[in-house]
C-alpha cells in the first residue's frame, strides 16, 4: 500500500520548514522512527522520522525547498498490506483534517470524455499554502488551485483575500458591462475611444458620469475632466465606467514605462559592481523577525558600567588547573552566570516577563540563564537551567556542552526554551560596550565587554595609588515597560559586588 507522509509540526506551531538534506533515496528500505530528512525550523535543525516500515517510493520535495507544514514530502510503499486504489495519507501527530482531507465531492471520480477535468479536484496538484490559508480559501469560496496556477511562490492570506476581492469586482464589472450594452442598444451608437486617444489627456470644465463611475475614478485618483471621450449625454461630455478603467490602465502602463526607462538609464550610468546574493531564510530570517519584534515592542534602555575584576582573574587562574583535572574548561562566563543568578535573587524585579494578553507581570522564582552564542548561521541562545542550585564546575561543563552543540547545529528546541535572563559575551570577540536587544519574553539582557588592563585609583591603608587593574565593562538593556533605571542600576551594582569579590559566591 502506498502511504503519503506530510511534513509534521516539528516545532511549536511553526508553519513551514526548510528541507536541508534527505537521508534516504527512492528504493531505500526504512524502518519506523528511522530519520529520513533533516528540516530546519524556528532556531533548530531536527530529524524527521519515518512513520512506517517500508520502502521509499518517491521524494516530493527537494533539498533547500521551504515546505509548508501539512504538505506531502515523501511517499512510502508498505509491504504486507492490501493494495488499494486510493492513496493513504500519514498525517503528522498533531495535524488536523484541514491540511490534507478531501470532501466527498472532491473525491468523486470525474467522468471521462471530451470535457476537461476540474483542476480543483486533481489530487496531484500541490498547492503551497498552510492550513490556515486553505481554511480561509474555503470560507471565501476561492479555488486555491487557481491562484497556484498564477503564483510563483507560497500562497498567503493576502493572496486569498486579493483574489476574492478581484473576483467580486470582476463579477460586478461583468454585470455593469451587460447593463451598459443594453443601454447602448437603446440609444444612438457612440464612437468608442481608441487606445491612441487614451494616451492623450482631455481638459474640460464639466463631465457627466454616473455615481459609480465617479466613485471608481476617485479610488484610482483620476480627474474625470481629463478622461478623453467622444460620447455625449444631454449635450455634455459623458464618461462611462469602462472608459475610466481603460484610461486608468493606460495611465498606469505609461508610468510603468517611465519607471523602467529611468531604471535602464540609471543602470547604464552606474558601473557594474561585484556582488552576490543568498536567500534570507531559515535561522537568519527567524532571528531577524524576533529582533524586529523585540526592538519595536519593548522600549529598550541600556545601562552601562564597569567593574574591577582583578580578584576574579586571580580566582580563575587559581581554579583553572583543578578544573582541567576534571576535564572542564573554566572560563570567566560561569562566574558571571553565578553572579547574575545571585543578583537576580536579590533583585527579583529583573527576573520577570510581561504577559500582555492578561495584563500581568510574571515574577519567576527560578533562574534559567541563556547564553547568546554566535554560529555560522546566526545567533542561538542555549539555556542553562537552575544556575542558582548548581556548582561552578557544573555550570561550566553544561555551558560548554550546550554552546558547542549550538555551533554544531545539534541543539534541540527544548534546550533553547525557558530562559529568564540572557548573557551576551561580546568581549570574547573584542569590544567593550554594546546595546544588546532583549530576548523576549525576558525583560533584560547583559552584554559583557572585554577584560582589559586599565589604570585605576586603589586605596590601601588610607593611601591612594594608581595601579593597572583588570576591568570588565557591563551593558544591561532592559524593557522600560516593566523596569526603571533604578532597577537596572541596583541589579548591575549587585553583579559588580560578586565579580569584584568572587569569594562571595561561595556563600550562595
Amino acid at each position: 500500500m502506498v502511504r503519503e507522509f506530510e511534513l509534521p509540526d516539528v516545532g511549536e506551531g511553526v508553519a513551514e520548514g526548510e528541507l536541508l538534506r534527505w537521508r534516504v533515496a527512492p528504493g531505500d528500505a526504512v524502518s519506523e522512527d528511522q530519520p529520513v530528512a533533516e528540516v530546519e525550523t524556528d532556531k533548530a535543525v531536527v530529524d524527521v522520522p519515518s512513520p512506517v516500515d517500508g520502502v521509499v517510493e518517491e521524494l516530493r520535495a527537494t533539498e533547500g525547498e521551504v515546505v509548508p507544514v501539512g504538505d506531502v514530502i515523501i511517499v512510502f510503499r508498505v509491504e504486507g498490506e492490501n493494495e488499494s486504489d486510493e492513496t493513504a495519507v500519514t498525517p503528522p501527530d498533531d495535524a488536523t483534517s484541514e491540511s490534507g482531507s478531501q470532501t466527498d465531492d472532491e473525491a468523486t471520480p470525474q467522468p471521462t470524455g471530451d470535457a476537461p477535468s476540474d483542476p480543483a479536484v486533481t489530487q496531484s496538484v500541490q498547492v503551497p499554502a498552510p492550513p490556515s490559508v486553505r481554511r480561509l480559501a474555503r470560507e471565501l469560496g476561492v479555488d486555491i488551485s487557481s491562484i497556484a496556477d498564477s503564483s510563483s511562490g507560497r500562497i498567503t492570506e493576502s493572496d486569498i483575500r486579493a483574489y476574492a476581492s478581484e473576483s467580486s469586482t470582476q463579477e460586478r464589472s461583468n454585470q455593469q458591462t451587460a447593463a451598459a450594452g443594453q443601454r447602448d442598444q437603446q440609444s444612438a451608437p457612440a464612437q468608442s475611444v481608441s487606445s491612441a486617444q487614451m494616451q492623450e489627456t482631455a481638459d474640460r470644465e464639466t463631465t457627466v458620469a454616473v455615481p459609480k463611475t465617479r466613485h471608481i475614478a476617485a479610488e484610482e485618483g483620476i480627474d474625470l475632466n481629463t478622461v478623453p471621450t467622444d460620447e455625449r449625454k444631454d449635450g455634455e461630455p459623458f464618461v462611462t465606467l469602462e472608459t475610466v478603467r481603460e484610461y486608468a490602465e493606460a495611465h498606469q502602463q505609461a508610468q510603468k514605462t517611465d519607471r523602467e526607462a529611468v531604471a535602464r538609464r540609471a543602470a547604464t550610468d552606474e558601473p557594474a559592481r561585484p556582488e552576490s546574493r543568498k536567500p534570507y531564510t531559515g535561522i537568519r530570517q527567524t532571528i531577524g523577525s524576533a529582533m524586529t519584534e523585540s526592538k519595536y515592542t519593548a522600549p529598550h534602555v541600556t545601562h552601562q558600567d564597569e567593574v574591577d575584576v582583578t580578584a576574579l582573574v586571580d580566582a580563575r587562574s587559581a581554579l583553572k588547573q583543578a578544573a582541567e583535572e576534571h576535564d572542564i574548561r573554566l572560563t570567566y562566563l560561569p562566574f558571571v552566570m553565578k553572579a547574575c543568578a545571585a543578583a537576580l535573587q536579590e533583585n527579583p524585579q529583573i527576573n520577570v516577563s510581561l504577559d500582555e494578553a492578561n495584563e500581568e507581570i510574571v515574577e519567576k522564582q527560578y533562574y534559567n540563564i541563556g547564553i547568546a552564542t554566535a554560529t555560522d548561521d546566526g545567533l542561538l541562545v542555549p539555556v542553562v537551567e537552575d544556575v542558582d542550585t548548581k556548582g561552578l564546575l557544573e555550570v561550566a561543563a553544561e555551558t560548554y556542552e550546550k554552546t558547542q552543540k549550538a555551533r554544531e547545529r545539534s541543539l534541540s528546541p527544548e534546550e533553547m526554551r525557558g530562559g529568564t535572563f540572557t548573557i551576551s559575551n561580546i568581549g570574547g570577540i573584542g569590544g567593550e560596550y554594546g546595546t544588546p536587544i532583549i530576548n523576549q519574553p525576558e525583560s533584560a539582557i547583559l552584554a559583557l565587554g572585554e577584560i582589559k588592563k586599565k589604570p585605576r585609583v586603589v586605596e590601601r591603608d588610607g593611601e591612594e595609588t594608581i595601579e593597572p587593574r583588570h576591568v570588565m565593562t557591563l551593558s544591561l538593556s532592559f524593557d522600560h515597560r516593566v523596569l526603571d533605571g533604578a532597577d537596572a542600576a541596583q541589579f548591575t551594582n549587585a553583579v559588580q559586588k560578586y565579580l569584584r569579590n568572587p569569594n562571595l559566591l561561595l556563600l550562595e
